[in-house]
């Protein structure tokens, strides 16, 4: 195993009542607030066996993809991770990042977004 899926992003209107309806259907709890965005994910927190939710906010007229994942890699550095992801068809996606984030977004062979993130987690 290479990579594990940590987080789920979803763009929403209203990220403080979506999560908040997310953590009563699902039992979690909200473990980060971040310029208005909100993750939850299990008691536990971040890092176990199952993702964490972050809702981001959106703007209504926003168009484009309003969910995403985050992977983490398992046995190796982001570095090496990234490097394989792109040997696969994974390429590049320019969203704004300044290049000093510590992640890296990406974008799979139809186009779907998601990030690769620097902290590698246990399988």
């Amino acid at each position: 195993m290479a990579c594990r899926i940590s987080e789920l992003r979803v763009k929403c209107l209203d990220p403080q009542r979506l999560a908040a309806f997310w953590c009563e259907v699902l039992g979690f709890s909200v473990l980060d607030t971040d310029e208005g965005a909100v993750e939850i994910g299990p008691r536990e927190g971040f890092g176990g066996l199952q993702p964490t939710l972050v809702f981001s906010p959106a703007v209504e007229s926003e168009a484009g993809q309003r969910l995403s994942f985050d992977v983490n890699s398992t046995d190796r550095d982001q570095d090496a991770e990234l490097e394989r992801l792109l040997k696969l068809g994974a390429r590049p996606a320019d969203f704004g990042q300044t290049g000093e984030e510590p992640w890296h977004v990406l974008a799979d062979p139809e186009g779907n977004v998601f990030c690769l993130r620097q902290a590698r987690l246990s399988s």
